[in-house]
This record gives C-alpha cells, structure tokens and sequence, in this order.
C-alpha cells in the first residue's frame, strides 16, 4: 500500500506539475542517486568499471541524446556513431592544444562543437522524412568516419591514424590515462549522466518538448499551431548532438583512452544506440537508461554463464547474443512499440489501482 497518491496533498503549481508525483518514486530516487554516489565508489573495481560501469554510464548518454532526436521529434537518424566521433576528436584537438583548461571544459566544448555538426547536418530533415532522412544521416555518419581517417590534421599527424588521450585531472584526480582510478572514472561519467538526464527531462517537458513532440506527432499540424518546424528541428538536432557528442568524448578520453575512428565509431555503434532506445523505449528518458542497461548487462551476463559455468564456445555466445537482441527488437516493435519503459509503467499503474481490478 506504499505505491499510492492518497494523503499526498499539492499545495503549489510546481509541486502538482512535478516529474514524479508519487512520494514513493521520489523516495526512491534519492535511494538510488545516495547508493550511486556514496556507496558504489566504495566497492567499484576495474573490471566492474571497464565492464559495466562506464559502457552503461556513456551509451545512456549517447540514448538520451538519440531518443529526443527520434523518440520526442520524431526525425529518423543513424548517424550516432559520426557524432560521437566528432565528440571524440574534439576533445582530443581540444586537450592537446589548451593542455591548462579543465577536462570538464573540453567535454562541454566538444558537445557543443557536436551540436554545431549535427545541426549542419540536419538540414536535410527540413525537405525530408522518414526513410530519407535515415539514408541522409547514414550518409553523414560514413562521410565523418572518412574525414576524420583521410585529415591528418584531425589526429595530429600521427603515423598510427590513432588519438590518445592524454592524463588529466579534476580535484587531484587523475580521470583519463593509466593511473585514473575506477571510482574517479565512474563518478566523473556519472555526474555527466545526471547532468545529461535532468536537462533533457526538463527540456522534454517544457515549451521546447511540446514543439518537437508536435512535428513527431504531425508536423503539418503543428505548423498551423504556430510551431517552427525550422528550430523545432535544428533544435532537436542540436540537443541531441550535444549529448552523443559529450557521450563520444567520454569514450574516447575517459573510458577508451586511444581509438582509431573507424573501430570505435563505425556504423554498428550508431545501430547499437538504435537498439537501446528500441528496447528501452521511444519518447521516454528512463527507456533510454533501460536500453542502455540492457544492452551492456546482456553481453557480460551471456558471457560469464555461457562461456565461464557452462563451458560453450565463445563465439556461439556471441552469436545467441544476435539472435536474442535481434529477436527482442522485433518483439518490442510488434508487440510493444514503446518498449521496457511502457511495461514499466504499466506495472506502477497496477500498482496504484491494487488490489482492485479497475
């Protein structure tokens, strides 16, 4: 009886139009940021950390980015892995030539330079939708990809075709390099996600929200209501890039540390980001999260009971892997568009009504 809005009184606009209404979610939430911040740095190891950690922490950005392009506005893209490339080589132009400023600074930069990227190539979603516009995008992610693999200037002449990033700190803590600490490392992207996931949730909520949820819905529509389809796009775009730029420059520099573009940001990486806000859900930021988790949990739960209990082949993991995540996303798209946050809040709602049937 502890799921119910019954002596849960308003007394304010704000707190009637607050984004968890029920004192149990709030509660909640508090527990989970209070055991993410103060108590798993404690316990979290570099296996934990290059496992499930950081890869969690970084393609729940890199989904909440993508899922206010396709999920709020409804603009089809598959460019996610060129713009977290951009990210990337941001930051690293960016360490390399302003050595003294902040980490914290060059990744905020490198979203933005992201944002300006995606804009520049979301111009096309102001002729065209759907399938031309995924095709636009996709074009956009092989055109980043070779760019940055054909300018030397991209990754400073180096003979190798690799960016490095070099160490650097934040407090007196080393974050990227060698001697960066699991816990460090963590709670750097961590604090990233927060900071990701609060602003998209009020972006989403607000007047900003309301226009692209208008031209996903039907653009047409919408502009006879007074939405710009001009910023309500580029906005879209721009928002997005910046979180899968910020995503792409935490993979790079924090959680990769050296990357040659075309194996880290190929075109899997933009379909993986595709598959998390499918299974996780579209138009919700905690679907993304849920995809995110997923995602990166399914790979090292096959892998530690296949491979390390059962003894299988590891290359017949990998391959029931496909064939699960394949099976999900066609399942979901069948059966349940909106994916695992929609069964989620189907099952707070039975909890709100229990034990009464309607």
């Amino acid at each position: 009886m502890l799921y119910r809005e019954a002596g849960d009184f308003k007394t304010s606009y704000q707190a009637d139009n607050q984004t968890f209404p029920i004192r149990f979610d709030r509660v909640g939430l508090r527990v989970v940021l209070v055991l993410a911040l103060g108590v798993v740095p404690f316990f979290i190891n570099d296996y934990w950390a290059n496992a499930v950690a950081l890869p969690f922490l970084i393609y729940a950005i890199a989904a909440i980015g993508l899922n206010i392009l396709v999920g709020f506005c409804g603009q089809v893209s598959l460019g996610t892995g060129g713009f977290m490339a951009v990210g990337a080589y941001a930051t690293y132009k960016l360490m390399t030539a302003f050595p003294e400023v902040s980490i914290i600074i060059h990744v905020l930069l490198a979203g933005g330079i992201t944002a300006g990227v995606g804009v520049l190539f979301g111009l096309p979603s102001l002729r065209i939708k759907g399938f031309y516009l995924a095709v636009a995008t996709l074009a956009a992610q092989f055109f980043l990809v070779w760019l940055f693999n054909r300018v030397p200037w991209f990754y400073n002449y180096s003979a190798s075709g690799q960016i490095s990033a070099p160490e650097r700190e934040v407090l007196g803590y080393a974050v990227t390099g060698p001697n960066a600490e699991a816990w460090v490392t963590y709670l750097f992207c961590l604090l990233f996600l927060i900071f990701a996931a609060v602003v998209a949730r009020n972006l989403t909520r607000g007047t900003m929200g309301r226009s692209w949820m208008g031209i996903r819905d039907m653009d047409i529509a919408a502009e006879i209501i007074g939405v710009n389809p001009l910023s309500a796009k580029l906005s879209a775009f721009a928002v997005s890039s910046f979180f899968i730029g910020i995503a792409g420059s935490l993979f790079f520099a924090v959680y990769l540390g050296a990357v040659e573009v075309g194996e880290a940001f190929g075109i899997n990486k933009s379909f993986l980001v595709l598959f998390m806000i499918i299974i996780g859900g579209l138009g919700r930021i905690g679907g993304s999260l849920m995809g995110a988790a997923f995602l990166v949990l399914l790979p090292v739960l096959l892998k530690n009971v296949l491979v390390g209990s059962l003894g299988w082949p590891t290359d017949l993991a990998a391959h029931l892997e496909f064939m699960i995540v394949g099976a999900l996303i066609v399942t979901f798209l069948v059966a349940e568009p909106h994916g695992l946050a929609q069964l989620w809040r189907v099952a707070k709602e039975k909890l709100r009504l229990w034990p009464f049937p309607h």
